[in-house]
């Protein structure tokens, strides 16, 4: 079998079928993050393991939305004062970590939340979203629905991901998310793929609703292009102490 072939093929039908069986969904988060975006609101994105990445998709990106923050397993050290030697690499799988996590951001009653994971099981995640909930946040999940209902959730109410948010986006990653099945096992993740479309087609219906009842999009201009600083900086002014300017 030609893998990188095989590869290519299997992403460029799950893409196609992503497009074709979620796009409802995606343009009712588009709308959502519209919303949130008039309303003066800040969209927070959380990811653990992988899933990180897609938080990075959604907040701090070139040619996305300026008012969005990334939260991050990583903040009790970098933001808070916990000890980077004691930084536990399972702390994906503890509930307590939602919280401490969540204590170290600014949330408003006009933000929303985007959550990520492809399992939708992990302890932290489920917390997440139970905590976002609680505060009565639009909450948009992006998941693999096979893998999701395959297994038990590592959270102690048995809850995933799925079953707390408004919007459900399935990324049509399989169980264990590789693709490529070989004797040696599968091979050849594609959640990553799949959910950074998801990503950037809803910032791309939120943009254009939002151009088109003649509202100013606020959106990052890449930083290595001349005049970009001051650009971003002017815009990301208006939610200072909100959102999220280093790159930890």
């Amino acid at each position: 079998m030609d893998l990188v072939m095989a590869f290519a093929d299997e992403a460029r039908s799950r893409l196609d079928g992503l497009v074709t069986g979620q796009l409802p969904v995606i343009r009712q988060a588009g709308a959502m993050i519209a919303a949130t975006v008039r309303a003066g609101g800040v969209l927070h994105a959380y990811g653990t393991g992988h899933s990180e990445a897609v938080a990075l998709e959604v907040a701090g990106r070139a040619g996305g939305l300026i008012p969005t923050n990334r939260l991050t397993l990583r903040d009790p050290v970098v933001l808070g004062s916990a000890d980077p030697g004691e930084f536990d690499p399972l702390a994906e799988r503890d509930p307590a970590t939602a919280h401490q996590v969540l204590a170290l951001h600014t949330i408003e009653d006009r933000d929303a939340f985007v959550i990520a994971s492809n399992s939708g099981g992990n302890g932290s995640t489920v917390e997440m979203a139970r905590l976002v909930k609680e505060r009565g946040l639009p909450l948009i999940a992006i998941t693999s629905l096979e893998h999701s209902r395959a297994i038990t959730s590592r959270h102690p109410s048995g809850e995933r991901l799925f079953e707390l948010a408004d919007l459900v986006i399935d990324n049509l990653a399989p169980y264990g998310d590789a693709v490529l099945p070989t004797e040696h096992g599968p091979v050849c993740g594609i959640s990553s793929i799949t959910s950074a479309l998801i990503v950037q087609l809803m910032v791309a219906e939120a943009i254009g609703l939002l151009l088109a009842d003649g509202t100013a999009p606020p959106v990052y201009l890449s930083a290595n292009i001349p005049g970009a600083d001051a650009h971003n900086d002017a815009l990301v002014a208006r939610y200072a102490g909100r959102i999220r300017t280093g790159a930890l």
